[in-house]
């Protein structure tokens, strides 16, 4: 596209050549002008146009109908590929065959998405699009939109405020939380925690901007109740080991108990207090609203959001 000399095509409108074509293959003004749902003066005129335009006679008339001269031939050989392929590019629908498909995504997700839908994700194209690949790059809801307008990442799937009018978000699920720490900690076998132990007890909290407060302490404002957080992270991945060693409480997104309580032997409890839950979504740029691929993956990402919150319920 960097070679098309703009001034080139100055004063020419490009419909002509469509015109010329057709009267090269037609020969006649007449059967042309019928072809293009045109008026023949209309036809005419374009003709006169192109023959000013090119500096030739293009057509000449003769008893077998209209003649094109040599400068006529030469284009027609010359435009007629180029503007089919012009065709197919502006008249083309474009489609996704993800068994056949080679194409690279860049994924946004904060850490704690990754670990809860990366592993059904990579499973899911593995079979369904064996060419597609996935480069995952750290985001969180502070960065999706200079991310998104930057063409850092194609796609983010995370808990996001709502963005600028060109993000499109698309909810998944809603989504609660559950505190979890190591065994032993919480004495006895109830089934809850209570509110008591849960605030005896110091906090890790993960936080983008490395704030001591977070949501879980605004819902215990009302309640006259406070916690003390000790240690904060910007990724949730650091916390189990700390929860192995710390006699301390992370309140975490809910999908991420059960695979702690699998892979580090931690204890997972409902909040002992009412917080709302909060929707996890999916987001990226509106110009790629017509992207066969990006919605692909979008309806996988969300099929499995809602198998996994079946599963989780």
């Amino acid at each position: 596209m960097t070679n098309i000399r703009e001034r080139d095509f100055r004063g020419l409108d490009l419909n002509l050549l469509v015109t010329l074509l057709v009267l090269l293959r037609e020969k006649s003004v007449s059967r042309a002008a019928a072809c293009l749902h045109l008026g023949q003066p209309a036809v005419s005129g374009a003709l006169a146009r192109l023959r000013e335009w090119f500096k030739d006679d293009l057509l000449v008339r003769s008893k077998g109908g209209m003649q094109p001269t040599l400068r006529a031939r030469e284009l027609q050989a010359a435009l007629g590929p180029a503007l089919e392929e012009i065709q197919a590019a502006v008249s083309r629908v474009p489609v996704f065959e993800p068994r056949s498909a080679t194409r690279t995504f860049l994924l946004g997700l904060p850490d704690w998405v990754d670990a809860w839908l990366l592993p059904p994700l990579l499973a899911t194209l593995q079979q369904q699009a064996p060419g597609v690949k996935l480069s995952v790059v750290a985001t969180d809801p502070f960065r999706v939109a200079e991310m998104l307008s930057g063409e850092e990442m194609d796609l983010a799937v995370g808990a996001f405020a709502e963005g600028p009018p060109w993000q499109r978000t698309r909810p998944l699920r809603s989504m609660g939380f559950r505190c979890v720490c190591r065994p032993g900690l919480v004495r006895g076998r109830q089934a809850r925690l209570s509110l008591e132990q849960y605030t005896a007890l110091p906090h890790l909290l993960v936080t983008y901007r490395g704030a001591f407060h977070g949501t879980v302490d605004e819902a215990l404002a009302p309640l006259g109740r406070a916690r003390r957080v000790a240690y904060t992270s910007p990724r949730f991945s650091s916390l189990p080991p700390v929860l192995q060693q710390v006699a301390a409480l992370a309140t975490v997104p809910e999908v991420l108990a059960p695979l702690w309580q699998r892979d580090f032997g931690l204890m997972s409890w409902p909040l002992p207090f009412d917080i709302a839950p909060f929707t996890v979504s999916i987001a990226h740029h509106r110009t790629r609203d017509r992207d066969p691929a990006l919605q692909w993956l979008c309806g996988v990402i969300e099929s499995l959001a809602v198998d996994e919150g079946r599963g989780a319920g």
